[in-house]
């Protein structure tokens, strides 16, 4: 089976920009009809998202299994549910339980986790719930990452060596609906900022994590389960198309939502369009655990000391571009010394600023170019920024 997304030209573009997005060819992608005889381990085909059944899916063949989920998540639908994958009630409650209480603590503590499709305060949302929740109840955290699915489905798409991180989202009644959007790496930045990246980035990006949802409540329609378009991250320059109005309009006219009962998980390509909906009900305060699983791969080879490569070289910065030197050639040794990304980070004390993402080391070292910092100011801010994104 190919696992090549599909390309809305005959060789593959070098860059890619609003221009390229055209919800003709958009539209001829995700129009199409999912075939169960090309998944002979799911269970059904509901709305043309492939559902599968827990205890079905891990007594299969295993290498079987993994070969369908990734042309399942690649050139397929691009989104999976399993009923039943948290199989023992008592071990979801359990760990509903232990979100439950870091839920009440974070609200006795006035901490406010902000959120990036949400305003603060609207919806209860647990940044870093995988440490929290280990560190305030280890057996129960134990008992629910044991999961058979989880597992299979990480390392089918990731393989060995994934990492595991867990944000709790409580959306309450008459929580808003967000908009459709793209996943992290690429759909966590502005349009402007991903079309710095060439096109065989945006190609890359999918492939460096998988979402998850698992849900902890009944979650009917009304209770507003995330919506998807099945078939959309198959779209090469959806990084830059999902904010145009075009398609969005599209997305809220074609969108599928499956209801989802307690236990059950989500899993998609985080190219996926998709969108949490509307929870329209009276009383059902929707519960998820929303897992986002990282590829051993996104790291570098080496460990470097940035903050004290930035301290050592800023005062020599200062003083090029005192002596006239262009913004461009103090801009590649910032892009060297300095961390340009703003993640990994811990997001109750480091939020989101003006987007999706907090400021990044590089950001920071930029700002204090324009504005002429003194070098022990900017020494200070840095350590103040470490400090922020340690969790």
């Amino acid at each position: 089976m190919s696992s090549t997304p599909a390309f809305t030209s005959a060789l593959p573009r070098v860059r890619l920009s609003e221009r390229d997005c055209d919800l003709d060819d958009f539209r001829a992608l995700v129009e199409r009809t999912t075939d169960p005889a090309g998944y002979p381990h799911a269970s059904a085909v509901e709305r043309n998202v492939l559902v599968y059944d827990a205890g079905r899916l891990t007594a299969a063949d295993r290498d079987g299994v993994r070969e369908e989920l990734v042309h399942a998540l690649t050139a397929g639908p691009g989104i999976v549910v399993v009923r039943g994958a948290f199989p023992d009630p008592e071990v979801v409650d359990r760990a509903t339980a232990v979100f439950e209480a870091l839920i009440a603590a974070q609200r006795v503590s006035g901490a406010g986790a902000g959120d990036h499709f949400a305003p603060p305060g609207a919806n209860d949302r647990v940044w870093n719930a995988l440490e929290k929740a280990a560190l305030h109840d280890p057996d129960a955290f134990a008992a629910y990452y044991a999961n058979d699915v989880l597992a299979l489905v990480a390392e089918a798409w990731l393989g060995p060596g994934y990492q595991v991180t867990s944000q709790v989202n409580v959306v309450n009644p008459g929580g808003a609906a967000q908009t459709a959007h793209r996943d992290y790496h690429l759909g966590f930045l502005s349009a402007e900022a991903a079309a710095a990246y060439p096109a065989h980035v945006h190609r890359l990006s999918p492939v460096l994590t998988l979402q998850g949802a698992v849900a902890h409540c009944d979650m009917p329609v009304e209770s507003g389960p995330t919506m998807y378009l099945p078939y959309s991250q198959t779209y090469e320059p959806g990084y830059l198309a999902w904010r145009l109005p075009a398609f969005q309009a599209y997305f809220d006219a074609h969108h599928v939502q499956l209801p989802l009962a307690k236990g059950d998980a989500a899993f998609f390509n985080p190219a996926l369009f998709h969108a949490a909906g509307t929870n329209r009900s009276a009383d059902v305060r929707r519960m998820a655990n929303l897992l986002q699983i990282s590829s051993a791969f996104g790291r570098a080879m080496e460990t470097v000391d940035r903050e004290a490569v930035v301290n050592a070289v800023y005062p020599v910065l200062l003083e090029r571009r005192a002596e006239g030197a262009g913004a461009a050639r103090l801009e590649n040794v910032v892009a060297v010394c300095a961390e340009g990304y703003p993640f990994p980070t811990n997001l109750d004390r480091d939020p989101p600023v003006d987007g999706m993402a907090p400021p990044s080391q590089a950001d920071l070292v930029r700002r204090a170019l324009r504005e002429e910092w003194a070098p022990d100011r900017l020494r200070a801010e840095l350590r103040a920024g470490a400090a922020r994104r340690e969790s």
